[in-house]
């Protein structure tokens, strides 16, 4: 018998065998006077977790449960939370833990943290105990990463924002995006359809860039103001020098990516901010393209607390909604799902729910 408590969940053994989840008990992290016990509602499905269960991003812990876009109630909080309540619905991203006293974490950086430890696969010094994930029936998290929802966005709409709407939220604030700026996102994927609906939101001119024209009418349903597609002659001929911040969602910096022609969009001191991350991928950078305007070539990894609730409160207030399909949670559904997703068979989040009917009320 464990001497921790321990939670139920799906999890995976091996990447030999990243298809086959498992329901498992696990041991999760004494609880601590900052933590926050959720009982999960849903959870949605990230690149993240296929890039992990199967290798692709090295070594991990496993047997692990994945899933770290995580929506449910607070069941309990420790004596010195003061940030939740119990009984809140609320949400966990990708994050779990930072110091909270370098010089990151105290200005609004603790993504950046050099102690930051993810919700799934890190390894909690004092205990030993491996950090589990979503697709299971609880989750334990200081309360710094346990963040109020807005009721007016519903859980399975909610879940996707925790990691795929922040790691696109966070660079636009960051970079200025709103009115009278002109916002390029390249690939329209999970973390770019985020991209087009929060750059709009924020006011900012939004244009999509993709290798064809297969998604130019979703991304005008979303709210885009034009759509380039690579695959044409001189595609960006007629807006060289014209964007203020290029967001790129890639996944995949392979041979035809035209990373030339992206910078060459941007006006001076225009900024290629990379969000994606391929794995064995390598950015190629020429010198002599960013010298025509000065462009300056960065990535930005989630967002911090602040950025997370201030998402969350445009969303509500904008009433913007994720273009998100949901599954029942189940060792044979989420196999299914994360095979679509590798596949890109998904417009454009998923989000697996009815967590009741597989763990009980």
């Amino acid at each position: 018998m464990s001497k921790f408590d321990q939670y139920e969940g799906f999890q995976v053994q091996s990447p030999e065998t990243w298809t086959q989840f498992h329901k498992n008990k696990f041991d999760t992290k004494p609880f601590g006077d900052h933590d926050v016990e959720v009982k999960i509602e849903c959870c949605g499905v990230c690149a993240s977790d296929i890039h992990t269960i199967t290798g692709g991003w090295g070594d991990q812990h496993f047997p692990l449960a994945v899933g770290h876009e995580i929506v449910g109630k607070a069941l309990r909080v420790g004596p010195k939370v003061t940030l939740i309540k119990p009984g809140q619905r609320v949400g966990v991203g990708a994050q779990s833990w930072s110091c909270l006293e370098c010089r990151q974490c105290k200005n609004d950086n603790e993504t950046y943290c050099a102690k930051q430890m993810d919700t799934y696969g890190a390894v909690w010094p004092d205990s030993g105990v491996v950090t589990q994930g979503g697709y299971s029936s609880h989750v334990r998290t200081h309360e710094h990463w346990v963040f109020p929802i807005p009721d007016a966005i519903p859980s399975h709409l909610a879940a996707p924002m925790l990691c795929a709407g922040i790691t696109s939220y966070s660079p636009l604030v960051r970079n200025g995006a709103g009115p009278g700026k002109k916002v390029g996102v390249v690939g329209l994927g999970g973390l770019g359809h985020f991209a087009v609906l929060f750059a709009k939101a924020l006011g900012a001119e939004t244009w999509v860039i993709s290798r064809s024209h297969s998604k130019e009418a979703d991304a005008k349903e979303m709210g885009a103001d034009g759509f380039l597609a690579t695959q044409d002659k001189d595609w960006n001929k007629d807006h060289l020098t014209t964007f203020d911040l290029i967001i790129s969602t890639a996944n995949n910096f392979g041979e035809g990516f035209d990373l030339s022609g992206y910078l060459a969009l941007l006006d001076v001191h225009g900024k290629w901010v990379s969000v994606g991350l391929p794995e064995d991928a390598t950015l190629n950078i020429k010198p002599q393209d960013l010298l025509s305007n000065g462009c300056l070539v960065g990535a930005s990894h989630l967002g911090s607390r602040r950025e997370m609730l201030e998402m969350f409160q445009l969303a509500a207030d904008k009433g913007i909604k994720s273009w998100v399909e949901t599954v029942p949670l189940s060792a044979e559904n989420l196999s299914k799902t994360m095979q679509r997703l590798r596949k890109t068979d998904v417009r454009y989040r998923f989000t697996m729910v009815d967590y009741d009917k597989a763990f009980g009320a």
